[in-house]
C-alpha cells in the first residue's frame, strides 16, 4: 500500500485530503456561462423563472464569481483559470471535467451533452502547466463532484446516473484501489447532481453531510473512521447546502444561502466566508463546483 504520509506530489501538485490548507485552486471564466437544464436543478430554475422572479445576469455572474476569486486570494490560495469557449457555457464548473488526486490529475467523461467537450479545456490547461495527467476516464461517464477524498486511503465515488453512472465509478474505483485506497462506490438520488452535494470534509475528522439522503451504510462508514457529521437537512442539500470549500484551519468558504449551516459552522470556531452566488446557484453548482483543489498540504 502506497503511504500518503510520504507521498511525493508530482512536481507539486496533488491532494490527499480535502481538509488541509488549501495552496492552489483551478477555477472557470464566467465569461460564456449560461443557464441550461444540464441537471435537476438547472431545470428546476428554469421551469419556474415567471415563479421564482428571476433572471439570468452574467454581469452578476461575473461579480459573484470574482467576489469568490477574492476570498481565496485573501485567503493565499492561488487562482489558476481555465480559458472560456464559445459553446462550452458549464466549463466555468472546474471542478466536474477534471478530479486532482494523489497521483496526478484525473481527466473525466462528461454526460450532460452541454459538457462533452470540456475535457478538452482542462487537458489544455494541464498541457500548458506541465502536469502529467494521470488517468482518463473512458468507460461510462464519471465527473469530478463524485471524486469525494474523506481523508488518505479513503475516497467516496458516487454516481446518480444522470452525470455519472455506474461503468465510470467502477473504472475509476479500480485504478484508485491499484493505488492502495479504499474507494466507496455510492448510488444516490439523481436531483442531488453529484456527491459533492452530500458529502464534504471541512476539517480533519469533521463532514457536513446529507444524512437524509444517503443509505445508512454510507453514514455508518463515515462514522466507523471517527469522522464526525454536522447534518444538514434534505431540504437544504437538494439547494447545494452542502457545498463548500474547506479551506484549512478552521476557515471554510460557503455561500450566502446557507445560513443556518454557516452560523454551525461559526458556533464550532470555523471563519466562514459567504458570498452570494446565486447566479451560480440557480444554474445548478456552489463554490465545491466551481473549485477543483489543485493542491493542499499533505497529511
Amino acid at each position: 500500500m502506497n503511504s500518503a504520509a510520504n507521498y511525493e506530489f508530482p512536481d507539486g501538485w496533488g491532494v490527499n485530503n480535502a481538509s488541509a490548507p488549501l495552496r492552489d485552486v483551478l477555477l472557470g471564466d464566467p465569461a460564456e456561462f449560461e443557464w441550461q437544464p444540464v441537471s435537476a436543478i438547472a431545470r428546476r430554475t428554469l421551469q419556474n423563472l415567471e415563479r421564482i422572479g428571476t433572471r439570468f445576469d452574467r454581469q452578476l455572474a461575473m461579480q459573484q464569481h470574482r467576489e469568490m476569486v477574492d476570498i481565496y486570494t485573501d485567503n493565499g490560495v492561488r487562482c489558476h483559470f481555465l480559458d472560456a469557449y464559445e459553446g462550452l457555457p458549464y466549463s466555468v464548473f472546474a471542478r466536474d471535467n477534471n478530479a486532482m488526486t494523489p497521483w496526478g490529475p484525473l481527466v473525466t467523461s462528461c454526460q450532460a451533452l452541454a459538457r462533452r467537450r470540456d475535457y478538452a479545456v482542462v487537458a489544455e490547461f494541464y498541457h500548458r502547466a506541465g502536469v502529467p495527467i494521470w488517468k482518463w476516464v473512458t468507460a461510462g461517464y464519471f465527473e469530478g463532484g463524485d471524486f469525494d477524498i474523506i481523508e488518505p486511503g479513503a475516497v467516496i465515488l458516487g454516481f446518480g446516473g444522470e452525470r455519472s453512472d455506474e461503468d465510470g465509478a467502477a473504472q475509476v474505483a479500480r485504478w484508485v484501489e491499484a493505488e492502495g485506497w479504499e474507494a466507496l462506490v455510492v448510488p444516490f438520488p439523481g436531483d442531488f447532481v453529484h456527491m459533492d452535494a452530500l458529502v464534504v470534509m471541512i476539517a480533519p475528522k469533521l463532514a457536513v453531510v446529507c444524512s437524509d439522503a444517503l443509505e445508512s451504510y454510507v453514514v455508518d462508514w463515515l462514522k466507523g473512521r471517527g469522522i464526525e457529521i454536522v447534518d444538514v437537512p434534505y431540504r437544504s442539500c437538494v439547494r447545494l447546502g452542502c457545498n463548500v470549500v474547506a479551506l484549512g484551519n478552521e476557515r471554510v468558504l460557503s455561500m450566502a444561502t446557507n445560513s443556518e449551516l454557516n452560523e454551525h459552522l461559526r458556533a464550532l470556531g470555523f471563519e466562514v466566508f459567504a458570498p452570494d452566488m446565486s447566479m451560480f446557484q440557480y444554474g445548478g453548482g456552489g463554490v465545491h463546483c466551481l473549485s477543483q483543489e489543485l493542491r493542499r498540504d499533505p497529511v
